[in-house]
């Protein structure tokens, strides 16, 4: 295989994954577990307008079957079985439900756990094997740091506790109690229980892989002049790149980077530039130990084709990249009129799944969703009348797949 270290950014050759058999777009049925109703007690999620859609801040992650959901907008984090029962509740000492449950006259309070961190929430959560919580936190602006040439903010941290609430403690760049984040996009946790912070620079990305003791392995940045340069794409002076996902292989050292292209589009009678097309998407493989990227795999966009005036024209989408499974299969996504369309990839087979998820995006007012280790996508719907929290069993779809 062709590589190129990492700041050497040229390419020999571009190339494209080939797929031996491409299913054809399936739908896969939604299993609803459990809903929850909106309010200010324990096992409800607080929201306090609906209509504010900007100001509503929820994260689900599901590990073995357990579900952790981020209600940033109570400052609460919660674990529930998938029968919806509560079954740990950590929040904040200045949350409000920490009165209720002071002036609550309950003998037991095992399940209830305050946190001392006067932090909010942006709704970004990952769980490891032994059940440690993390948390994306937003620090008080009074802690906040600027980088030394101010292009940049560092105002986010990682809160990390127990499940059983024995302890807490906060993580930044260099680990515990370290400097705090720039803007954290996602994090995740490895097969390792290794923590991964990936945040964005003005340049691309910036990733902190940490060990499972929380202390700093590996500082990467991921750039747009480090990416290798495409024959036949790069040699045209219209083309840019944009860094659209940094995801960590959950089981090796290595990171994969969508990158994006596109180009400048000019008005054929004006002469003006007024828009972008879109030209394709490639999955680089990083590895983090050697500091080189590996050859890319193209990753075929959706494409919807409109007839209008006895013509057809034909509309090319970039996926977003939702996450990767310990069998090495990508996963990427797509909303559409009806709900969501699926993109599965393993580039060792060489082989392309493609699904579909319906969804009725009148009542959802808000989703996020999570990709497991094992290929579940589990998915938080807030709707008009209160949440549901469903799942898609895609990883079963893999399996029959590996036995065929």
């Amino acid at each position: 295989m062709k590589k190129n270290s990492l700041g050497i950014i040229f390419l020999a050759g571009l190339v494209f994954s080939s797929c031996q058999r491409t299913e054809t777009i399936q739908s896969i049925s939604e299993i609803e577990l459990f809903t929850l109703p909106y309010g200010k007690f324990e096992e409800q999620l607080s929201t306090a307008d609906l209509n504010s859609i900007g100001n509503i801040q929820f994260g689900i992650e599901m590990r073995d079957g357990f579900f952790y959901l981020v209600d940033g907008d109570a400052k609460k984090i919660m674990e529930i079985n998938s029968y919806g029962d509560l079954l740990t509740l950590f929040y904040n000492e200045d949350a409000e439900i920490a009165d209720f449950f002071a002036e609550s006259k309950r003998m037991d309070k095992s399940i209830h756990h305050e946190i001392s961190y006067p932090f909010d929430y942006p709704g970004k959560i990952a769980v490891d094997s032994k059940k440690y919580i993390y948390a994306v936190c937003s620090i008080p602006r009074d802690r906040q740091e600027k980088s030394d040439d101010d292009t940049m903010l560092y105002s986010n941290t990682v809160l990390r506790f127990a499940r059983d609430g024995s302890f807490v403690e906060y993580l930044g760049q260099q680990g515990p109690g370290g400097t705090p984040f720039p803007y954290i996009k996602n994090i995740y946790t490895t097969s390792k229980d290794e923590l991964v912070v990936v945040c964005t620079s003005t340049e691309g990305a910036v990733v902190y892989w940490f060990s499972s003791e929380g202390f700093l392995k590996y500082m990467i940045p991921v750039s747009k002049k480090d990416i290798p340069l495409v024959k036949g794409i790069n040699e045209n002076s219209d083309v840019y790149l944009s860094i659209e996902g940094v995801i960590p292989d959950p089981a090796s050292y290595h990171l994969y980077v969508q990158v994006d292209y596109f180009s400048s589009y000019v008005d054929e009678d004006s002469k003006v530039q007024s828009g972008v097309n879109y030209i394709q998407t490639l999955l680089y493989s990083l590895n983090v130990e050697e500091g080189i990227f590996e050859e890319p795999v193209s990753i075929p966009p959706y494409e919807e084709s409109v007839v209008a005036d006895y013509s057809r024209l034909t509309y090319r989408i970039p996926y977003e990249f939702l996450g990767v499974t310990k069998n090495g299969w990508k996963f990427f996504i797509l909303k559409n009129d009806d709900g969501f369309n699926i993109e599965m990839i393993q580039n060792e087979n060489q082989r392309i799944l493609r699904r579909h998820f319906k969804a009725n995006h009148n009542n959802i007012l808000y989703n996020t969703m999570s990709l497991s280790q094992d290929g579940i996508i589990t998915a938080l719907y807030i709707e008009k009348e209160k949440a549901r929290v469903v799942w898609y069993r895609t990883d079963s779809l893999i399996d029959a797949i590996l036995k065929n």
